[in-house]
């Protein structure tokens, strides 16, 4: 077997030298988005962030999420997991090395499924089971590991993690400039001065992620953090031809997404509707009913027909020459149904008198965060509709009930359950053992004796029939008087 490349020679030689990458993206970067980020520009790919665990013990998960996405077009290709368990992580990394170029473990996701799971940015102070998991996984695993990772406030910090991580076994590091704080309507400015400090303090290939909408951006992003490449998320999203350095009418691209989708099933229809609803952002800011009926449809061509009539309807505006309008109105730098990056509003200054700053009038009005640590003011339209439904609801993570974890695979268990095991294993236990569990409505044992009973009743009613029959017609006790007896009955007829 051929020695594992590491470093910057897997950099150059494994990935090409890649300098334009499009991020790992859950439920968003699935394969027919990645390629059509790939004829716009985009050289490496990331897959959505998979769950180690889960991939692990379902194999539908393994073929849905990697499996059945394997296409010689897509590479290079690096695999994401989130995991806080490094045996777990090396199953999982084992089960996927071969059908892509390198393993990435997830130190960046901030979100509140990621504190719940202890996964992502909230490993970020566990550097012990962090070595732990980087060191088995390049001792193991037959591809490079990498890491993507958030910084700290602190700067020395920052480059102390990024060591040590480098020291345990990663090959490669992409640093999102941006801390676990930096999310939702506080995201804020990634910072570029922590990237250049990690960048000079590695001797491994970094990768910068954070304030890229343009080509510009990359190029300047590279100037300044000295780094190999550039990672775009939500830049990507809405415009895959970022990388191109161009920005088309939102048509050309949604329509080609939709080509590559139906070229290359299966692929989840909430993937193309968010892909859509993301391209055509602005204009759906206009055309709301258009929104309203892009959430209904169903069906791949419903969504393809919604795409359709805003094309429609952008056209009529151009024929028009609406164009200078339609910029000014919605101080956007390209007309609404021309590609270009949505930039998320900064929340409300507050003055010393308690009233709105002048200056931020303008700016919407973002609701408290619903993944922060307490909980939020208010809640979601969605949810809204929700506790209208049902009023004893509750969206509060901290004030629900701590669940008792299944004894062998540390899901929820069931609260009655006979086995104290969630349903999936007491299935398995109730249906090997033959027994009942109420709890989850498996009745394995009643279902035996009542088939046992059924069948008993059944012999019973047989041998009576088989008496009746005897006392009506009684068999002849000798070859004699049977033969007399079919002769009797030959004749009658």
């Amino acid at each position: 077997m051929a020695a594992k490349l590491q470093g910057f020679d897997f950099w150059r030689s494994t990935l090409k030298g890649a300098r334009f990458v499009v991020a790992p993206m859950v439920d968003q970067s699935e394969l027919a988005w990645r390629l059509l980020s790939r004829r716009h520009g985009a050289q490496l790919c990331y897959t959505p962030m998979l769950h180690a665990q889960v991939f692990v013990r379902d194999g539908n998960y393994r073929k849905d999420n990697l499996y059945n996405e394997v296409c010689p077009e897509d590479r290079p290709l690096i695999t994401q997991f989130c995991a806080n368990d490094p045996e777990v992580f090396v199953q999982a990394a084992l089960l996927a090395q071969d059908y892509c170029d390198a393993i990435d473990l997830n130190l960046g996701c901030p979100q509140m499924i990621a504190k719940r799971g202890r996964y992502g940015v909230f490993l970020q102070d566990e550097w012990e089971l962090l070595e732990k998991m980087i060191k088995l996984a390049n001792e193991k695993l037959s591809v490079p590991i990498t890491c993507k990772i958030r910084v700290f406030k602190e700067m020395d910090k920052t480059v102390r993690y990024a060591q040590m991580l480098e020291k345990a076994g990663c090959q490669l590091l992409t640093v999102h400039g941006r801390t676990k704080d930096q999310k939702g309507a506080v995201t804020g400015i990634a910072s570029w001065e922590h990237i250049q400090a990690v960048r000079k303090a590695v001797n491994i290939p970094v990768f910068a992620n954070g304030n890229i909408q343009h080509l510009s951006d990359v190029e300047c992003c590279i100037k300044e953090t000295g780094v190999q490449g550039v990672m775009s998320a939500e830049g990507n999203l809405h415009n895959p031809a970022l990388f191109e350095g161009c920005s088309p009418p939102v048509w050309e691209l949604a329509e080609e997404y939709l080509d590559v989708v139906r070229q290359y099933p299966p692929c989840t229809l909430s993937y193309v509707r968010a892909h859509l609803f993301k391209l055509w952002h602005h204009t759906l800011q206009i055309h709301q009913d258009l929104r309203e009926e892009l959430a209904k449809v169903k069906t791949l061509e419903g969504l393809a027909e919604v795409s359709r009539q805003l094309r429609l309807r952008c056209e009529e505006e151009i024929a028009k020459g609406e164009e200078v309008g339609q910029k000014q109105a919605n101080g956007l730098p390209f007309p609404h149904w021309i590609c270009q990056p949505y930039v998320r509003p900064p929340p409300k200054e507050i003055v010393p008198n308690g009233k709105e700053s002048e200056v931020k009038k303008t700016v919407c009005h973002k609701r408290a965060l619903e993944d922060s640590d307490g909980p939020a003011d208010t809640l979601s339209k969605n949810k809204q509709k929700k506790k209208a439904r049902n009023p004893n609801k509750n969206f509060y993570p901290e004030q629900k009930p701590k669940y008792i974890k299944c004894e062998q695979c540390g899901n929820p268990k069931g609260n009655k359950c006979v086995f104290n095991l969630c349903r999936a294993c007491c299935k398995k236990k109730a249906y090997k053992e033959v027994a009942d569990c109420p709890s989850h409505g498996l009745r394995f044992k009643t279902k035996a004796e009542k088939q046992k009973t059924e069948k008993g009743n059944g012999g019973l009613v047989e041998e009576s029939r088989a008496e009746e029959e005897t006392e009506n017609h009684p068999l002849p006790n000798t070859h004699t008087e049977q033969l007399k007896c079919l002769n009797t009955e030959r004749d009658s007829f």
